[in-house]
């Protein structure tokens, strides 16, 4: 019996984690990240899968005065009390006139879980990291800090929500 055993050296080169990250196949492998989909009107977002905690069917919410439009109130989830936002309304497209159809994707900022209200989710999106593009700066003063960068899937342009700084005011000013 012929026996083509690997010496300890040999050996501990093939199963050292720490050499994989320095080999050429290790760094041939682009990053890839993973989104859920989702349209509002036409229009495809993406957010960190990452960051979903789960996704559930419209349902009705309460109203808190004194709120920013596009935090259009409040919804008890199992004891927690979730800020529910309009993204339609946040992007500056009005406020999303709800029907049962609507989904909200509950999703974790920072400590906190923030609803956000879309038309209907479409997929899981797998995309390499080096894919994604930088959001053009289209006329001084606006600002689109809500988004972190464009990804194209399918021939479809995705716009991807930057969580951290989509609570933000719109353009950067304060709203009452």
């Amino acid at each position: 019996m012929i026996q083509n055993a690997a010496s300890p050296d040999t050996a501990q080169a093939l199963i050292n984690p720490n050499s994989w990250t320095e080999s050429a196949a290790a760094q041939a492998v682009p990053a890839q990240t993973q989104f859920i989909s989702f349209a509002i009107g036409n229009d495809q977002y993406g957010v960190d899968i990452m960051a979903v905690r789960e996704i559930k069917g419209w349902t009705d919410i309460t109203y808190l005065p004194k709120q920013p439009k596009h935090v259009r109130g409040v919804l008890n989830l199992r004891g927690s009390i979730v800020p529910i936002v309009d993204l339609r309304c946040r992007f500056g497209q009005g406020l999303t006139e709800t029907t049962p159809l609507h989904i909200v994707i509950i999703v974790q900022i920072g400590g906190r879980q923030v609803g956000l209200i879309g038309d209907r989710v479409l997929d899981i999106v797998s995309v390499d990291a080096s894919q994604i593009q930088k959001v053009p700066r289209t006329a001084p003063g606006e600002t689109t800090d809500f988004l972190a960068g464009l990804a194209t899937h399918d021939n479809t342009m995705i716009a991807l929500i930057d969580l951290p700084n989509l609570l933000g005011a719109p353009n950067g000013a304060a709203e009452s």
